[in-house]
């Protein structure tokens, strides 16, 4: 409908102007007009050429140079069914060159034509594939034409990217190059599109950059700007600097409305909408997530039945910790389509992954990928679901240094915990292996356990069993262990774990036979990414009699966000009571601290999903214990993060502790490695 509604409007418009130019000039004759038309075509002036061949025809209805010039000029305007069919009726037919110059046409407007909304959108490719197979006849055809093959030959990269076919259209374009063939832009635009479906950033800048250099800006209102890709493919390459400030320009420059000359009112100008929208999500990749949600809050609002936007706004509320809205939002995006596409299957796979639903990310998934499984997007979130379902390995190491009362002059612990494929979506097995030891005045003390655990998941809760027999012989008891985290809403979540002989009892308390049961609780509210707030309860009942009671609050608010940075300020205070003194390890009769915290963290470095991470922290306070005075406590840590790829980290950091212990400071120096494999 929407290809014969084009060729009414074009055959009207052109039928006007003929009107005109006869009111206005009077009768020309046939050769004069159709000097006319060439001209005209020449100048790039098709519907004023077609004007004047319709009124050739229109009195001289059998003309056959009419007739021709009138079927090429339907075919270059996107008219190329209709041109095929008038050529069909034309007589003396149109010679092979000229019938293969209007099928290259006719493919070209189907490649065109398949950019648009799918007829099926559970079957995006049905129209790209056609499209792509009558190019490479066209293109494999031996006896064509060298220009119409070669004409092919690049509408082919085109179809091919557009039709998810990033691979093989980046065959095309190695052929291409080794050919010697100079592309057009259009054509680098494609191919850079192609390399960004393959997380090529660097090569795709060059393509981007190089087409905008054959073809500046101003562009046609129907064409798409290769500056949001070229945004876009800055940002995978860590030029993010360079990256926001075009899109920021291009989203402000652009125009909200158009306004084509003669005709009353405007129509809305979609690259505004693609501007905006793509800088709102690069501005959120960067973690930038309260404009970002600001920015589409407004957008949705004054176009509520727009549903591109409201999903992007669903995976904004998700990455802001809020994924009950995020579905809430989802839903209304349902009612917006007649079907969910791939895209709305991703977006519903993700939220759902995020509060465990594991069965029914895993139904969305294989949703998303029957409909569009050549899918650049369709493929990265398969991988990253199978990385999240597959073997999960993290390794931990600290070496310390120092003086303190329960870790004494150097101390270690390592922590190891292997993390079985999902089983039914719902359970993992564990083996876990923890080694702690520390050179205390007394002696040498280790504490030392493996053992099997079972993890669980239901939709926004997780939790733990597990059994971890002694391999030491200082205490010769296995400890088992229970847990659970619930996110009660998308603000409130509760976690709660005991442990029979909790790895919390001091190192000190081991060396002399002396373990515990341990059992701490925690209430976190978390409004955003920006405020939260938590406070947590413990209680630790020692074999030797003692029981340690004990809080820790804190409260958390950001004070700055940039592009890839961020700084948070908060204020922490606990206390702690021990129903015995004078036992061989640290447990002052009560005591308190309050403390005033930061964390500034930022990218250091990225390339598509290689990313180095660094973070630092601090705390200065006082702590105060009863029987003693008094003094200051700080502590700090740097720390870095290097995600190699997708699902491979490592991990490094060194902190400082300084702190008073019945009533003198000793410190204790830190470093930390880490390691994590899987998703």
């Amino acid at each position: 409908m929407l290809r014969r509604a084009t060729l009414a409007v074009v055959v009207t418009l052109a039928l006007c102007t003929a009107s005109e130019a006869v009111t206005a000039q009077g009768a020309p004759d046939r050769t004069a007009l159709l000097t006319q038309a060439r001209a005209e075509r020449s100048a790039g002036h098709r519907v004023e050429a077609l004007a004047h061949c319709q009124e050739v025809l229109a009195r001289w209805p059998n003309d056959r140079n009419a007739q021709v010039l009138t079927i090429q000029l339907l075919s270059e305007l996107g008219g190329a069914a209709r041109a095929e069919e008038l050529a069909a009726k034309l007589s003396p037919p149109f010679s092979p060159a000229e019938r293969e110059q209007l099928q290259t046409d006719y493919a070209s407007h189907e490649v065109r034509w398949a950019k648009g909304i799918p007829a099926d959108a559970t079957h995006p490719y049905a129209d790209g594939d056609k499209a792509v197979a009558d190019i490479e006849r066209i293109a494999d055809d031996s006896a064509a034409p060298t220009d119409v093959r070669r004409r092919a030959q690049l509408d082919l990269l085109v179809a091919l990217d557009q039709g998810d076919r990033a691979r093989e259209a980046l065959a095309e374009y190695t052929q291409l190059k080794q050919e010697g063939v100079q592309l057009p832009a259009y054509v680098e635009n494609a191919a850079a599109d192609a390399m960004m479906q393959e997380h090529r950033p660097r090569e795709a800048i060059a393509l981007y950059e190089d087409s905008i250099r054959q073809d500046p800006d101003p562009y046609l209102p129907g064409d798409v700007d290769p500056r949001v890709g070229l945004a876009s493919a800055y940002f995978d390459a860590g030029r993010t600097r360079e990256s926001l400030a075009m899109i920021d320009k291009l989203a402000a420059d652009e125009p909200r409305w158009l306004h084509s000359p003669g005709v009353r009112g405007a129509k809305q100008d979609a690259r505004k909408l693609d501007a905006d929208s793509t800088d709102i999500q690069l501005h959120e990749d960067a973690g930038e997530l309260q404009s970002a949600y600001e920015r589409l809050t407004a957008m949705c609002a004054e176009a509520p039945g727009n549903a591109d936007l409201r999903r992007q706004l669903a995976m904004t509320e998700l990455a802001r910790g809020w994924p009950r809205r995020a579905v809430d939002t989802l839903k209304i995006t349902a009612t917006l389509e007649d079907e969910h596409d791939a895209s709305a299957n991703l977006d519903d796979a993700e939220v759902r992954r995020a509060a465990y639903d594991y069965a029914g990310t895993q139904a969305a998934l294989d949703q998303a990928q029957q409909q569009a499984d050549r899918s650049g997007r369709v493929e990265d979130a398969l991988a990253a679901w199978d990385r999240q379902r597959g073997w999960q390995l993290d390794l931990t190491h600290d070496n310390g240094w120092g003086n303190s009362p329960d870790y004494g002059d150097r101390d270690q612990e390592t922590l190891a915990t292997l993390a079985s494929p999902l089983i039914d979506n719902h359970w993992r097995v564990l083996a876990l292996a923890r080694a702690s030891s520390a050179a205390l005045p007394e002696g040498h003390v280790a504490r030392d356990r493996g053992g099997l655990g079972l993890q669980g998941f239901v939709p926004h809760l997780s939790f733990y069993v597990q059994a971890l027999p002694s391999a030491d012989h200082y205490v010769r008891r296995t400890d088992f262990e229970a847990g659970f985290n619930w996110a009660i809403s998308d603000r409130w979540s509760w976690s709660s774990d005991w442990a029979s002989a909790g790895a919390d009892i001091p190192l000190r308390a081991q060396y002399y036979g002396i373990t515990g049961k341990t059992f701490s609780t925690a209430a976190q509210w978390r409004a955003s990414e920006l405020t939260s707030a938590r406070l947590a309860l413990y209680r630790d009942r020692f074999t030797d009699g003692n029981v340690r009671k004990g809080w820790l609050g804190d409260f958390v608010q950001r004070l700055h966000t940039g592009p890839n940075l961020s700084l948070d300020g908060g204020v922490e205070i606990g206390g702690s009571t021990n129903s015995e003194t004078n036992r061989p390890y640290f447990n002052p009769a009560r005591d308190r601290s309050y403390a005033i915290t930061g964390v500034m963290q930022n990218v250091l470095n990225q390339y598509d999903d290689r990313i180095w991470n660094q973070r630092f922290e601090f705390a200065v306070g006082r702590y105060e214990e009863r029987n003693f005075a008094s003094g200051w406590m700080a502590s700090a840590r740097y720390g870095q993060v290097f995600q190699a790829h997708a699902g491979l980290r490592f991990g490094w950091g060194v902190s400082w502790h300084w702190q008073p212990y019945d009533g003198r400071h000793e410190s204790r120096v830190v470093l930390d490695v880490s390691m994590h494999w899987g998703e």
